[in-house]
């Protein structure tokens, strides 16, 4: 008996995956130019990034889940070297971060205006540490630190995106030399 031969895709399992990603991801977001996240269905989503619902719901529970790995994405870059580094002094954690934002000014003011920044606390709180269940010191410690951070955030996102990485690392030095 002949086998027939199976029509395989060229790309691999890996390959795949990562054209689903980065198509759901691009569709996702010219989207998001047009309407609220609440407006966009997974079907049109889908239909406009080519990919069938399976490959969403394989990568994904929902839409905002495309976001943040996105943001996760942005962040990695300098996150492995603030993990070397956790003792960075606030100003230049406050530079690294807000130069990633500067980077990537256009998607982070897509999010801000879709009212979508608050996908980034989860991450601000896993970069500054904090799990729940750590000893009370070491969690209220990480979470200062974070809601510090996304504090900063919202509010530079609020005045319109302004100030530069390093300016906001300046008044962060000076803030500190003026209070003991």
């Amino acid at each position: 008996m002949e086998q027939k031969q199976k029509n395989v895709s060229p790309f691999s399992s890996e390959s795949r995956n990562a054209y689903v990603l980065e198509h759901l991801t691009d569709a996702l977001l010219a989207l998001l130019e047009e309407k609220p996240l609440n407006e966009i269905s997974i079907s049109e989503l889908c239909n406009m990034a080519g990919v069938g619902r399976t490959s969403f719901y394989r990568n994904f529970e929902t839409k905002e889940d495309i976001l943040k790995a996105r943001i996760a994405h942005l962040f990695h870059g300098w996150i492995s070297e603030w993990e070397q580094n956790p003792k960075l002094p606030p100003s230049k954690l406050i530079y690294q971060v807000f130069s990633q934002f500067e980077t990537n000014r256009d998607f982070y003011y897509l999010l801000n205006k879709r009212g979508l920044i608050y996908l980034l606390k989860d991450i601000i709180l896993d970069l500054c540490g904090f799990n729940p269940e750590q000893d009370i010191i070491p969690a209220y410690s990480s979470a200062y630190a974070a809601f510090f951070l996304y504090g900063w955030i919202e509010v530079w996102f609020r005045r319109g995106m302004k100030e530069t990485a390093a300016e906001l690392a300046a008044y962060l030095e000076e803030a500190k030399g003026q209070n003991p």
